[in-house]
């Protein structure tokens, strides 16, 4: 499924829309200055409209002076290209189910708005009093640590100490193959400038994680989903979209997947691994949730030796998401690659973060707070599962650990719209289709069981599902 070449179905007229969807294409960057348009008979095809109606499409849009008629050669995009608007190259339906309509409602929400959609810890949930100490330890830190850029690759410390924490999970992964990042977002930027281009595809799970989607729109590259079962993605359709697609790239959570709270088994992994082998595919294991994890799960990386996976984790979601600082594991010569797109972007590292960081992982303080953690959310998961099983909503599976329960909302219920009537409750929902290429978890919403302790946000879901019922079979 191609995210960058979706219409706008909502756009008034029909000449309305095929204007919208050029526009959108241009904006987009699907089609760039001196790009030929489709052929009118083409786009009519596409768009399901009459030829007349094209023609009085390209004609308005030739008027303002977007596109250029060439006598005998057909239209083509004129001018500059406009300033990249993320939220508009895609399907613009509700911002419901917009991938960034999630993210800024939980980064801009007031303290009296409730967030059982975002995809983070509560503060008071973090390790305050040993983030405070390694703070005051940092003012005695080297004047370069509090003033100097930091060396490309991280401090060697740390990437010391990475290293050891992934050999515990059978992956090998020497100091030098590990650079450090400020955050795992920035990792997977930097890996989609590396290895990718616009107009690539790159397979993703569906669902997936909602910012996989908003970077590589970003990139400007195809989108292929491919449906994720229990055990990992269905490896028959994966090895399907293979065939047809030729991806360059796949990118997944293997631990305690995002949404969906899965976990890849062993036999989905060896399979996934040989079919990457045999088409050329890389593939980027996003860990960033491995420490919620009770026993280690399968790592794609561990069975194949950081060849063709690259293994990216941070620390943002169970330490500090102020300390921003996460890493990419990835063989030797990919790193060189790496360090010089790191310094075109954003030049040195982050040798404050990094220390704070280190300062808490040594000292065993850590390992006593990711305990804590790991209990906290396992007593959190049963008591919202309990409360959402009573308002018929049902968790898709029961998680072996984490923060994440995918749920389906009761028959004939809509996910984008029990989210934006919660919105004007003051409680911030995560309809499915946020995290779905293909639209098809309409029914679904992910919920964060650290986030909903609060009583309020199952009366508003009450209501909310109440209501939207009645609608749905047409009561008032």
């Amino acid at each position: 499924m191609l995210i960058a070449n979706e219409i706008d179905v909502k756009a008034g007229t029909r000449v309305g829309r095929v204007m919208a969807a050029i526009r959108q294409r241009i904006s987009g960057r699907t089609l760039a200055p001196g790009a030929k348009l489709p052929s009118i008979r083409g786009f009519a095809k596409i768009m399901a409209v009459s030829t007349s109606t094209v023609v009085e499409a390209y004609d308005r849009l030739t008027a303002e002076g977007l596109i250029q008629s060439r006598p005998g050669s057909g239209f083509f995009v004129a001018g500059h290209l406009p300033p990249l608007v993320l939220a508009e190259i895609g399907l613009r339906l509700d911002r419901a189910i917009d991938p960034f309509w999630v993210s800024r409602q939980s980064l801009e929400a007031g303290d009296d708005t409730l967030k059982p959609g975002c995809g983070w810890l509560p503060a008071s949930w973090m390790p305050q009093a040993e983030l405070r100490r390694s703070l005051r330890q940092l003012t005695r830190a080297a004047d370069a640590t509090l003033a100097d850029y930091g060396t490309p690759l991280g401090l060697l410390a740390l990437r010391q100490h990475l290293s050891r924490r992934m050999t515990e999970r059978g992956i090998q992964s020497s100091p030098d193959q590990i650079m450090l990042t400020e955050s795992g977002t920035q990792a997977i930027d930097l890996l989609c400038r590396f290895l990718i281009e616009p107009g690539d595809t790159v397979l993703v799970d569906d669902p997936c994680y909602f910012n996989f989607l908003a970077l590589l729109r970003a990139h400007r590259v195809k989108v292929v989903g491919v449906p994720y079962t229990p055990t990992g993605p269905d490896v028959d359709l994966f090895a399907a979209a293979l065939t047809e697609h030729r991806p360059r790239l796949y990118i997944t959570n293997s631990a305690l997947h995002n949404p969906t709270g899965a976990t890849l088994s062993p036999v989905t992994a060896h399979r996934l691994l040989k079919l990457a082998e045999q088409s050329g595919l890389t593939i980027i294991e996003d860990d960033i949730f491995s420490d919620f994890e009770p026993e280690p799960a399968p790592r794609l990386s561990a069975f194949d030796g950081l060849d063709r996976v690259i293994h990216i984790g941070s620390f943002s979601k169970t330490l500090s998401a102020a300390a921003r600082c996460g890493f990419i594991a990835a063989r030797r010569d990919w790193i060189d690659g790496l360090i010089d797109l790191k310094i075109a972007t954003s030049f040195g590292g982050n040798p404050i973060s990094a220390e704070l960081v280190l300062s808490i992982l040594k000292d065993g303080t850590y390992r006593k707070h990711i305990n804590g953690l790991r209990d906290r959310l396992s007593r959190s998961m049963g008591e919202v599962n309990r409360k959402l099983q009573t308002l018929g909503v049902t968790p898709w599976i029961e998680p072996r650990g984490g923060m994440f329960l995918w749920c389906m909302l009761p028959e004939g219920l809509d996910a984008a719209d029990v989210a934006r009537r919660a919105l004007a409750e003051n409680v911030v929902l995560a309809p499915g289709n946020v995290f779905s290429v293909s639209q098809t978890a309409a029914r679904f919403l992910r919920f964060n069981v650290a986030q909903s302790s609060d009583p309020r946000i199952f009366s508003v879901l009450e209501t909310v599902i109440h209501g939207e019922g009645r609608r749905s079979r047409g009561v008032r």
